[in-house]
């Protein structure tokens, strides 16, 4: 089963990723061939091309009738799903940046209890904001808002607030679960096989 989540995970943040720039590139593409066409229209006519210019002019409207002011809004949920998830795929790798001065000063004992500690903090924090999230995606369900261009519900967009924040409190308790059976923080380090370390926390 965790396997599968892992999977899951790992192919939801690529899929995300994927088409976030596929709209991208489409959007620039579109917004940089109304502009080139225009010239050339402008070119054409100027040359006395009336053929061409016709031509031109027919597949500058085809063009600019595609709407896409959707893409720009699309794109920044998109990157707000990936963000959530992908905080979640680092607690899981062990990529997060952390402050560790205090905790190599102590003692091994104390530097357990440190770090079990910071494990129920980060799980406790994202819980809290999990709890919040649902809640407020809950409320803002109520009042049937849409988002501006898509309008699609907008509840479906914050809703990446607490499901990113739940799927990372579990990743908080796998990578201590698996600190107190090995004794080992997941960690990665740059050059390693990034999957290595998501296997080696697996829980059984």
């Amino acid at each position: 089963m965790l396997r599968f989540l892992n999977k899951l995970e790992e192919n939801f943040i690529s899929l995300l990723m994927v088409a976030a720039v596929t709209i991208i590139f489409v959007a620039v593409c579109q917004r940089y061939s109304v502009s080139l066409i225009a010239d050339l229209m402008s070119w054409s006519r100027a040359q006395g091309y009336q053929e061409l210019t016709a031509q031109l002019r027919s597949l500058y409207r085809s063009i600019i009738s595609v709407n896409m002011l959707w893409a720009q809004e699309l794109c920044i949920y998109l990157f707000v799903w990936m963000a959530k998830f992908g905080a979640a795929y680092g607690v899981r790798l062990g990529i997060h940046v952390g402050v560790d001065v205090l905790v190599n000063a102590v003692s091994p004992a104390k530097k357990k209890v440190l770090i079990v500690i910071s494990f129920l903090a980060g799980a406790l924090f994202t819980a809290i904001v999990a709890w919040i999230g649902f809640s407020f995606v809950y409320d803002i369900s109520q009042t049937g808002q849409v988002s501006a261009d898509l309008e699609v519900p907008t509840w479906i967009v914050y809703l990446a607030v607490p499901v990113g924040s739940i799927l990372m409190c579990f990743r908080f308790l796998e990578a201590l679960v698996y600190y107190l059976k090995t004794g080992k923080q997941i960690h990665y380090t740059p050059g390693e096989d990034m999957l290595e370390p998501a296997e080696e926390g697996d829980i059984a």
